[in-house]
This record gives C-alpha cells, sequence and structure tokens, in this order.
C-alpha cells in the first residue's frame, strides 16, 4: 500500500488538521508551504567552518579526528589508490576492496597496486569498501554521501573500514551549503533516493556508558582527501 493511500496516516493528519482547526487546502497556507521549499531559507549557521582555503580543509580534517576517524591528504586524484594501499598495509588489512561505478574512481591508477578490486553493491562479506563522497562539511568534518550505482548505500554501512575519497574543492563551509549545491546539481524533483551524512565510524555508548565503535556500520572510517 502506498503512503498516500495509507488509512492510519490518513487519520493522524486529519487528527492533527482538527486540531489545528484547517483543512489543509487554505491557500495562504499552502503559499507559505511552496514557498519555504523553493526558498530553503537558513537557520543559525555555526562560524567554526566559515573559512577559506587552507584554514576551511584544517578544520574539517581537525575535525575528521575529532570524530574518531583518520585522514590522509594526497596531491591529486592519481595518488588515491596508493594512499589507500598504503592505509591498508598499517593497519594490517587485506589488499582487497570493493567500489562502485564511480567515474572518478574508475579513472585512477589502481593498476599501479596489488589491490583486488571489486564493483558493485556490498552484501555484506566485504571488509573494506571505498566510495566517492559528493562533498564534506567543514564544521564537523561530515561526508555527504548520495546513492546509487556510483556508490552503493550498502558500502556506507556494510565492510567493517570505509574508505572514503573526497576533494577538496567539495568541502564545503556548513550543512546549508552542501545542501544548495545539492538541489542545485539534481535540480528540484531528482534528489538522490538517499542522502547519507557520515561524521566518524559508526558508534554507540548506550551499554554502560561505554563508547563501541562498530554498532551499526563500519567501525573504522579513513577519508583520503585530494586537494590538487
Amino acid at each position: 500500500m502506498s503512503r498516500t493511500n495509507d488509512p492510519a496516516r490518513a487519520e493522524v493528519l486529519a487528527a492533527i488538521r482538527r486540531s489545528l482547526g484547517v483543512t489543509g487546502a487554505e491557500a495562504p497556507r499552502r503559499a507559505a508551504v511552496e514557498e519555504r521549499l523553493a526558498n530553503a531559507p537558513r537557520g543559525v549557521i555555526p562560524a567554526r567552518g566559515q573559512a577559506d582555503g587552507e584554514e576551511r580543509l584544517a578544520v574539517f580534517a581537525r575535525e575528521v579526528e575529532i570524530s574518531l576517524a583518520t585522514i590522509a591528504r594526497v596531491e591529486s586524484a592519481e595518488a588515491v589508490p596508493a594512499a589507500i594501499a598504503e592505509f591498508l598495509r598499517e593497519h594490517n588489512l587485506p589488499a582487497a576492496i570493493r567500489m562502485g561505478e564511480d567515474e572518478r574512481l574508475a579513472a585512477m591508477p589502481w593498476d599501479e597496486t596489488a589491490l583486488a578490486i571489486e564493483r558493485g553493491p556490498s552484501a555484506g562479506g566485504d571488509l573494506v569498501g571505498v566510495s566517492h563522497a559528493f562533498g564534506g562539511v567543514a564544521e564537523t568534518g561530515t561526508l555527504a554521501l548520495v546513492s546509487g550505482p556510483q556508490n552503493p548505500s550498502t558500502l556506507n554501512f556494510l565492510p567493517d573500514t570505509h574508505v572514503v575519497v573526497v576533494r577538496a574543492s567539495d568541502v564545503a563551509r556548513d550543512y546549508e551549503s552542501l545542501w544548495a549545491r545539492l538541489r542545485e546539481t539534481y535540480g528540484r524533483g531528482l534528489m538522490p533516493r538517499t542522502v547519507n551524512w557520515v561524521t566518524g565510524p559508526s558508534r554507540s555508548g548506550d551499554i554502560e556508558q561505554r563508547l563501541f565503535l562498530g554498532a551499526h556500520g563500519p567501525r573504522r572510517l579513513h577519508v583520503v582527501l585530494v586537494e590538487g
């Protein structure tokens, strides 16, 4: 049953309208909603990420590490495969990765490494997944990952280790700036099915208030920041 024909949902919405004394068809209310959706007004934005150039990247890198992830900075996209191979060696991880069909990743010189590469969504048996982020957020060290065959969402959650590549030019000051670029890139009504905002590895402190990594996803997140 579609959500539009869900009687339980319809009853909840009807109860809300009755409590507000409205029907939902009032022209001023509909105009206000349409204006807000069209203009996407910004709220209060923290000053932490409002920098440019190297200062913004430094804030992003610091926030990535505060979130318990690691980060490597490389000068060009051509240096990414070697940086990932080095990271896997340093952490005694297998030289095997899974990635999607992202053209930016495909153009990198993977054949210059000894990495074994599988492509497509993860079924849960992969130890290392590699994705290319749509962008990053300096104020919190967050990565924005859009769903699709280029970067399957399964890679964000199923592998034990997630390596994410992001271009320095795609690191925005704040969430609002990156949402604006998402809307501009895809257009209204054409947004990706899912936009995942990832800040550090999966973790939980629910049990005895002890921090546990990998509670609901990867227990290790490594960011490769491409500066060139």
